[in-house]
């Protein structure tokens, strides 16, 4: 195919960028002189406008505005140690049965990642709940390592998150339809965990007997008592949050920051409020916050300045004319983002390769929010995958004891799960589009 000069810059920007990632230099600052640099050699000082454009478009982005506020109520519950009584309330629910405390890891994480989506303090925590009994219990570190990083994971998937609030722009998805359409496709990787996990340990008891009886709660009414103390007032939050936004009622910003204010109360209600952690929740917010915001804004000028260029629609019509059937192409972008997943963070990808990909998977006639919540998925499946495993590092920080090859081969388990989750969701549609279709009825 015949190329121009221009959309040949564009493809040499891209493979300056992804050199200039391996410096170790700022994603942000790479992609803003990246573009920068290219844009005034295609086309002259339009790119400084551009620039200011895209930034100021981005800054004064309501639906932007639900990223700070959904952080806030992630740290106030992380800091408040809530978690620690969710996971103990599950635990002596389950404590007769073998694989229990598996199932409390997971069913915490699936919990905990519809009120934060920070998977660095999930997994962080998940480990420091969950060694302890699985230390006194016998139960096998492979496997429990596997079922903390997969649990972890999960809040890159479970709404409110983050990554689907970004997605959504940029795929032209609205997200109230990409929050309902995570929901079921999160709690059906969820289930597989689960379902692994207690057949697994059915079969050899010795990976995960039941929990000594030393243990176990003094009567079934305590325990229940102890899970709705532990389980129904964050339940009630993470429910009251994500249904204002489904049924319309709030947008997605209006919400974030009605459970901002509703984890303060619940944190005050619990007795664990503190003006210290108050502080550092804040803080937290802050830097993350303005971290992603200025990604976001200097990959959206990345992107403007490589459509400009002529590369993105140039690279579209390469793809196209090698003639490849839609799953043989949906298959080929799923193993290049899995592969990027080892060694960048999700925002990158998303803001990045994503657009590059738009017109490739219209003209393919993919239904764009289905093929969203694959990326996701993916996305997600990249984080347990050695050996550039993510959440593998967060535990060995946490849990320094545990050897890393340990690690490594309990992911090996979930990711099992994870391809079985992906098949299913590729194959039935419905799991994803079932949710948004039925709540617009």
């Amino acid at each position: 195919m015949e190329i121009s000069y221009n959309e040949l810059l564009g493809l040499i920007s891209l493979g300056a960028m992804f050199l200039l990632f391996c410096t170790g230099f700022p994603i942000s600052f790479i992609m803003i002189f990246s573009g920068l640099v290219f844009g005034y050699l295609g086309f002259g000082k339009v790119v400084f406008m551009l620039l200011t454009l895209q930034f100021d478009q981005l800054m004064t982005d309501s639906v932007m505005g639900a990223i700070p506020p959904f952080l806030l109520m992630g740290y106030l519950l992380e800091n408040a140690g809530l978690m620690d009584r969710l996971f103990r309330s599950i635990q002596m629910l389950l404590c007769r049965l073998p694989g229990s405390l598996y199932a409390a890891v997971i069913g915490t994480g699936t919990i905990f990642a519809a009120a934060t989506g920070i998977v660095g303090s999930s997994v962080n925590l998940l480990c420091v709940m969950a060694e302890p009994g699985m230390r006194r219990s016998g139960y096998n570190i492979r496997m429990g390592a596997g079922a903390i990083a997969a649990a972890g994971t999960l809040g890159i998937l479970i709404p409110p998150s983050v990554m689907l609030v970004v997605m959504g722009p940029i795929m032209g998805v609205p997200i109230t339809d990409l929050f309902a359409a995570a929901i079921l496709p999160g709690l059906l990787l969820a289930s597989i965990y689960i379902a692994y996990s207690l057949i697994r340990c059915a079969i050899q008891p010795e990976m995960g007997p039941p929990l000594p009886k030393d243990m176990w709660p003094t009567s079934k009414m305590s325990a229940l008592k102890d899970m709705v103390i532990g389980v129904l007032p964050l339940m009630i939050l993470i429910f009251s949050t994500l249904g204002c936004i489904l049924m319309g009622i709030a947008t997605p910003t209006e919400a974030a920051s009605c459970g901002a204010v509703g984890s303060l109360l619940l944190v005050i209600g619990y007795g664990r409020f503190t003006w210290q952690g108050l502080k550092e929740a804040l803080f937290k917010t802050t830097k993350l916050g303005a971290m992603i915001l200025i990604m976001i804004a200097s990959c959206n000028f990345f992107g403007a300045v490589f459509s400009r260029l002529g590369s993105a629609a140039w690279l579209s019509r390469f793809l196209l004319s090698m003639d490849i059937p839609p799953m043989a192409m949906l298959a080929f972008i799923m193993i290049i983002i899995f592969f990027l997943g080892w060694a960048m963070e999700w925002i990158p990808i998303v803001l990045i390769f994503l657009p590059l990909m738009l017109p490739t998977i219209e003209a393919m006639h993919f239904d764009k929010l289905w093929f969203c919540l694959v990326i996701a998925v993916t996305l997600q499946t990249s984080w347990l995958s050695p050996p550039v495993a993510l959440s593998a590092y967060f535990i060995k920080g946490s849990i320094p004891h545990w050897k890393l090859i340990d690690i490594y081969k309990g992911m090996f388990q979930y990711i099992g799960c994870q391809v079985v989750g992906i098949i299913l969701i590729i194959a039935f549609p419905a799991i994803v589009t079932w949710l948004p279709m039925y709540m617009k009825q």
